[in-house]
């Protein structure tokens, strides 16, 4: 194992990141007792990034039906090492280092039983009130849910395995044959993990289009991608010059966009699939004409089922690369700062990270 990946001794700071209400975080002492359960592993938290939805909460206490009602630990995308295991785990052994899948389901629901754990409604979703978030020295976690690191892989891009977990699970929805063409609407990070993601699905280029250049600068130097700011062109006419009128074969909406979703089908090919990743803030409308004269498929995806040691096995072998993703990292002393940043949405910002005992 490198020095660059060694692991830290485990902190044991009693602080936590706490969202004690709307606008107003504070980084205090909040004790939770977690017992640990046979098929159970205690983890060090070591790193923990930044997603939209913490941020959301943050800003505006509640993501549709979740609201925040009381003091919430902030924090689900993370890596660690285990410090302590139950009696019945197998897989894993104290000094491994990890990245943990942050949906518990309830093993028994139907969902579950049909393979589709993501769409339980009794789903335990770190950071989703009022269920407590990671960042906080350690936590349990089953170990179903729990994924040895290769050495090759850092703690940083083990954080990152939640987010790409989404553009994973995205392209798989889209079922991309090899040397299609890619359409990535939104730059922010689930915009360019899909991008990585519809890269390694395939896509012989991505176009990818947003708002602002840094982003846009970044996403391109992700692969085989070209870029449209849409403040400046047309994306259905960008996308039709670099097709030949023909159109894209994908199109991943990762912005949440309402006005991108009102047109969503002009870039698309005949027969072309439409995935939506982004969720917007609205219910938003689309043509279902235009999708029906294209014979469209869409396609919608909620958080990620069965493809953590995918995205794993990615990061080892080098398939994707999440490095130039990450664009801050914290100190923990920090993260009440880190989050008053990520809320003002800086140009040029993809993934802020917080490490645990720095």
């Amino acid at each position: 194992m490198s020095a660059l990946l060694k692991p830290s001794a485990p902190s044991d700071d009693p602080r936590a990141l706490v969202l004690e209400a709307k606008d107003r975080l504070s980084l205090r002492e909040f004790k939770l007792d977690e017992v640990l359960g046979p098929r159970d592993v205690r983890i060090a938290i070591h790193t923990v990034g930044i997603c939209g939805s913490d941020v959301h909460y943050y800003t505006h206490g509640a993501i549709g039906p979740f609201v925040v009602k009381e003091p919430m630990i902030l924090g689900h995308e993370a890596s660690g090492i285990v410090t302590e295991i139950g009696s019945d785990v197998t897989s894993l052994a104290v000094g491994d280092r990890v990245c943990m899948e942050p949906g518990i389901p309830d093993p028994a629901s139907r969902a579950t039983r049909l393979g589709l754990y993501n769409l339980d409604p009794a789903v335990r979703f770190w950071a989703t009130p009022p269920v407590h978030g990671v960042l906080r020295s350690s936590v349990v976690h089953p170990e179903a849910f729990t994924f040895k690191l290769p050495d090759s892989v850092s703690f940083a891009a083990g954080a990152m395995v939640e987010p790409l977990a989404v553009g994973v699970h995205a392209a798989t929805k889209a079922k991309g044959a090899p040397g299609h063409v890619a359409v990535v609407i939104g730059a922010g990070p689930i915009g360019l993990v899909t991008v990585l993601a519809a890269l390694a699905a395939g896509a012989a280029r991505v176009i990818v289009s947003d708002v602002d250049d840094t982003k846009l600068a970044i996403a391109a130097k992700l692969g085989a991608v070209s870029t449209v700011n849409v403040t400046q062109q047309d994306l259905a006419s960008a996308v039709k010059r670099e097709t030949a009128g023909w159109g894209a074969d994908v199109i991943y909406e990762c912005a949440g966009s309402e006005r991108a979703i009102a047109n969503i089908f002009e870039p698309l090919c005949p027969g072309g699939a439409v995935v939506f990743v982004g969720i917007p803030l609205h219910p938003a409308a689309y043509d279902v004409s235009a999708a029906m004269l294209k014979e469209a498929r869409v396609e919608h995806v909620f958080r990620y089922a069965h493809v953590f040691p995918r995205c794993v096995e990615m990061l080892a072998s080098g398939a994707i690369d999440v490095s130039s993703l990450i664009t801050r990292v914290f100190p923990f002393a920090e993260s009440v700062k880190a989050f008053e940043i990520a809320a003002g949405a800086p140009k040029g910002e993809v993934k802020m990270q917080i490490e645990m005992g720095i």
